[in-house]
């Protein structure tokens, strides 16, 4: 493998070029107009310009996008996340050109890409799965009677969707007929595929995920899991791992739950499986996402682990050069999406000129940065500007150390996400490990994050000097 076209753009596409460089391959970046001047296209060793600004004349130009790669030599595509990274007609017709697809084969990704068809797969594989019907729902008495047999509240589910599309919990049999023809409009609108399922709604859940790694000689390794419950309209913002929830004995069978969902679709590559864990501690398989994570840096954080190393050398057929026992816990690690958004108006896209903009460094903080001083954040596409990652001893201390990275987080021109960081990792209930994915709507206030955001300045300087004279701590050894 010696030059990797990169199909994606901003954070992940500069992500993706680090380790290539690291490795000794040369890149290959495209870009769409309005990208021009992006810091991913100048980091690469060559760059083309493959369409207009909207994504569907650019990073979804999947043909355009592979014509590129062999007019200039590459010899593997790397998706990134988003985009085409989920696409099985995209990574099977890059395999049939003979370039290399830095992921996982198409069959894995057609079939864990619908839900309905993934349950069935796993039926036989001891995977605990959440109650509810095995086929798609086509008429409104059919899902009268399963909901009654599963009991309210139920949840309606788009099988080929995600990001919360398609999705509606229904608490009673009176708004079950109009929550399903919601449900199925905004499943075609957003998939082509209307198609819906009726499963158990789990009341108070913690969305926790499960890194796995797989090559083609059949070895699967899990790298730990990832706390996601932190979330606004069903997208992450807040991450980190190890989750607070788990004890050793939990954390092992999911992770072995995992691993048997990877060997069930013959999965190669870096992949994310997903679990909702109930009151009790029960966890129920969600869904697997076939790529890279966005949050995949708090992974890298506790492990010590290239992630984007171990997807190129398993790419290129070579066994995994670590086994699971290799693989432990270093510390606690944090992270907060820095979205262009308002959080103060819904969390509405905020576009424009990047006046000021000043990510933060110290110990154990890193920043996967897509954007420089003096940029506009285009309306074309997802609306995150960075990721920022606080790695410490404890989760205490990665806490802390993301409190004072934030404080120093400099933006202006355009509104972000970083005084509801700030709000949550300040909340109690997010401290004490005590939340759900309700707590948003249960915790979250705006007029509160302003009234802190006053205050955030003055709190952010005692935590950064607190910190400061943490990491000045030095261990002295007892005289003789």
């Amino acid at each position: 493998m010696e030059k990797i076209l990169i199909a994606n753009r901003g954070e992940i596409a500069l992500r993706i070029i680090k380790t290539a460089k690291k490795m000794g391959i040369k890149t290959l970046a495209v870009f769409s107009k309005v990208d021009r001047g992006a810091p991913h296209v100048r980091a690469a060793d060559q760059a083309v310009c493959i369409g207009e600004g909207p994504s569907g004349q650019s990073y979804l130009q999947g043909e355009r996008i592979i014509e590129t790669a062999l007019e200039f030599g590459a010899d593997a595509i790397h998706p990134g996340y988003g985009f085409l990274s989920e696409n099985a007609n995209f990574a099977e017709a890059v395999e049939n050109k003979g370039i290399r697809f830095i992921g996982p084969g198409a069959a894995a990704i057609r079939l864990m890409g619908n839900k309905l068809a993934a349950k069935k797969a796993l039926l036989s594989h001891d995977i605990p799965m959440v109650p509810g019907g095995e086929g798609a729902i086509t008429d409104l008495d059919q899902a009268k009677k399963l909901a009654g047999e599963i009991g309210y509240p139920v949840l309606i589910k788009a099988a080929a969707g995600g990001g919360g599309k398609g999705m509606r919990v229904v608490k009673g049999e009176g708004n079950l007929e109009s929550d399903m023809k919601r449900a199925i409009s905004e499943a075609d609108s957003s998939f082509g595929d209307g198609s819906i399922f009726i499963e158990k709604y789990i009341r108070s859940p913690r969305h926790i995920e499960v890194q796995i790694m797989a090559d083609s000689q059949g070895n699967c390794i899990h790298l730990f899991e990832r706390e996601c419950s932190i979330q606004r309209r069903h997208q992450k913002v807040v991450e980190e791992a190890p989750s607070s929830l788990l004890d050793p004995g939990l954390r092992d069978a999911m992770g072995q739950a995992a691993i048997r969902v990877a060997k069930a679709c013959g999965y190669v590559g870096a992949g994310t499986v997903e679990f909702l864990v109930d009151a009790d501690k029960g966890f129920h398989f969600l869904e697997m996402n076939t790529r890279l994570q966005v949050e995949h840096p708090v992974t890298e954080m506790i492990t010590g682990l290239d992630l984007v190393e171990l997807q190129i050398r398993v790419a290129r057929g070579e066994r995994l050069p670590i086994a699971q026992e290799d693989v432990k816990i270093h510390g606690h690690a944090v992270e907060l999406r820095v979205y262009a958004e308002d959080p103060l108006d819904n969390f509405l896209p905020s576009v424009g000129r990047l006046e000021t903009y000043l990510p933060p460094k110290g110990p154990g903080i890193r920043v996967d940065n897509g954007y420089v001083q003096g940029m506009e954040v285009p309306i074309y596409y997802d609306p995150m500007l960075a990721k920022l990652i606080a790695h410490g001893r404890s989760r205490e201390d990665a806490i802390a150390r993301m409190m004072g990275a934030i404080g120093k987080f400099k933006v202006k021109g355009v509104s972000t996400t970083l005084p509801f960081g700030r709000f949550v990792f300040a909340h109690e209930a997010f401290r004490s490990g005590h939340f759900d994915t309700h707590f948003v709507g249960e915790h979250y206030l705006p007029e509160k994050v302003q009234k802190e955001g006053e205050q955030g300045a003055e709190v952010a300087a005692l935590i950064a000097l607190f910190q400061y004279l943490e990491d000045k701590k030095t261990v002295r050894l007892p005289k003789n």
